[in-house]
């Protein structure tokens, strides 16, 4: 209902809807309306778009008066406009309201919108191939996840794209370590996952590195036979590379990673941007200097930024220039959205400031986001120290099966598999999607699986508890409404919101905002569940299709989150 709130308020003030959005709120007492809007942001916007501004510019006077002019004329969704406090109050009709959420619903098409058409790249996990996947990853992979399901709502064709970052230095460390401490070994023979065994083998040499410095030289030297095309050096590349990405697919295909629509290597595009940077070079857009190529982006209060060395080596962003080039063109793009963590912040500012120069104006965004710890503080891969994936998602998934075995419930050990993994996937996702993705997060497993509160647990069990209830009763009772309940009337707003709040997590790529609306959701129907009784009641059959109601927008939200819900805990 509230685009009803934004169409009145739009055609007396001439605002946007954006605008108008921002200054929508829900108040804090259901006796003061539905929606406020807030009248004391509006000489000033009214002044800075050229519009006639009110004489009064006291808040509560210019509310008085936009009520008065909105009564002339109420839509029948809005049955009464009060002023009070600067504030402009509205209430909905809940005939109305309720018509049009048991319409709207049951839509087979709820929560998807039409708002767009475009073609959406968007760039993730981008894993090294040589460490496992950490935590770290899985943010990375649940806000790729989102954001994509997010923009296929809105009506956008979505392109899962990846970067396997497969060559360099920190390869070669892997490799140095596999001929001195592991050569013949496998992950087979060790058995152990092909990412974990690569890993291992980095942080091996980081230690031994640490005491023997000739360790660097070989791997310099190591990198300089790779790049020189030797047999006996590209074959171990390869082996060990391909063990890492058998490693990592299970982690993907168990976390539920979408089919990636192409994946890209470092390997086969390094050499590539030498060309971008040769063109830019005689267009006078980039320069000499001291040997190597420059761009200067004093003005973009970016720096002097190498693009090419004096040795004539590439550097990740001159690769970067043709990757983003290609992929556009692989695909024909409008928008490309990169998922990769805020310490890269500076590196995607002059690669977009570049492409922008170079002329590729697309729509491009780095969906920056903060990194992930633990409740005993930051990992470091060449330490060692950092905690796989695997590790995560198994500790999880061993306290969530001793959580139900602890709840006297009876199940197979399939059974028992099955469930726990999907409600330690849930508890861990939505942790990493709750919180607005440029905040740093401190996961902790015991926290994440709670049953109460803030978590993915408490939305499944919520989900559940209404299927549970679905399912006692075999038809439908006609629908009867007496009289409308408090906590019901709350329920149904939320429910009719839904749609809204889809809109709002695209335009700003917020998957936090669908999080918190879940949780938000599940509150009011908990609320509703324990005030207001559904088998049984005079009101059964309205309060089951609220019910079903809540369950369907539910179960769609945390689609959006990439979580699967569960019939039964």
């Amino acid at each position: 209902m509230k685009e009803f709130v934004v169409k009145l308020v739009k055609a007396q003030t001439g605002l946007s809807r954006v605008q108008i959005d921002s200054m929508i709120e829900v108040p804090p007492k259901d006796s003061m309306g539905d929606f406020s809007f807030a009248c004391f942001r509006l000489p000033k916007l009214f002044e800075e778009a050229g519009h006639p501004v009110p004489s009064n510019k006291n808040p509560l006077v210019i509310a008085e008066d936009l009520c008065k002019t909105f009564r002339k004329k109420l839509p029948k969704e809005i049955s009464n406009v009060e002023s009070l406090g600067g504030y402009v109050n509205f209430f909905v009709d809940k005939e109305i309201l309720l018509k049009r959420v048991l319409k709207n619903s049951f839509s087979k098409d709820w929560g998807s919108l039409k708002l767009d058409n475009r073609k959406v790249g968007i760039e993730y996990p981008g894993p090294n191939t040589n460490k496992a996947l950490h935590i770290g990853h899985l943010r990375n992979i649940s806000i790729g996840e989102s954001i994509s399901k997010i923009n296929k709502a809105v009506g956008n064709k979505v392109y899962h794209l990846n970067i396997y970052n497969d060559r360099g230095i920190l390869i070669c460390k892997s490799m140095i370590a596999y001929e001195k401490y592991a050569s013949g070994k496998t992950p087979a023979s060790e058995n152990v996952k092909g990412d974990k065994f690569v890993g291992d083998l980095y942080a091996r040499f980081s230690k031994e590195s640490e005491k023997n410095k000739d360790l660097e030289i070989l791997a310099q030297e190591k990198l300089k036979l790779w790049e020189a095309g030797d047999k006996k050096t590209l074959a171990l590349w390869k082996k060990m590379n391909s063990w890492t990405y058998k490693g990592m697919q299970e982690t993907f295909d168990v976390f539920g990673l979408s089919k990636i629509d192409k994946n890209y290597y470092e390997s086969e595009m390094y050499k590539h941007g030498k060309e971008i940077v040769a063109t830019g070079l005689k267009k006078g857009l980039f320069k000499k200097k001291e040997g190597a190529v420059v761009i200067d982006l004093e003005k973009e209060k970016l720096g002097e930024k190498v693009l090419l060395r004096a040795d004539g080596t590439s550097l990740y962003v001159t690769q970067d220039l043709y990757l983003a080039e290609k992929r556009v063109k692989d695909f024909k793009l409008d928008s490309s959205y990169y998922v990769v963590g805020n310490d890269q912040d500076y590196h995607f500012k002059v690669l977009f400031s570049i492409l922008d120069k170079l002329g590729l104006k697309k729509d491009l965004r780095h969906l920056s986001y903060g990194m992930v710890a633990l409740p005993t503080g930051k990992m470091k891969s060449r330490e060692g120290t950092a905690v796989s994936a695997d590790e995560l998602i198994s500790n999880t998934q061993e306290l969530a099966r001793k959580g139900l075995t602890g709840r006297g419930t009876e199940l197979s050990k399939k059974e028992l598999e099955e469930r726990s993994l999907k409600i330690s996937l849930a508890a861990i996702k939505y942790t990493l999607l709750k919180v607005d993705i440029r905040k740093k997060i401190i996961f902790n497993p015991k926290e994440a699986l709670s049953f109460e509160g803030d978590t993915g647990p408490y939305l499944l069990y919520s989900y559940a508890r209404a299927n549970s209830i679905l399912k006692k009763v075999n038809g439908r009772p006609k629908v009867k409404i007496m009289d409308m309940k408090d906590s019901e009337i709350r329920l149904l707003k939320k429910i009719d919101s839904f749609e809204g709040v889809v809109e709002r997590a695209y335009r700003n790529l917020s998957p936090n905002l669908i999080a918190n609306y879940s949780f938000e959701l599940a509150q009011m129907f908990n609320e509703f569940y324990h005030a207001c009784p559904v088998l049984g009641s005079v009101e059964e059959g309205f309060r089951l299709k609220l019910t079903e109601a809540f369950s369907r927008t539910l179960k769609r939200s945390l689609e959006l989150l990439g979580i699967e819900t569960l019939e039964e805990m």
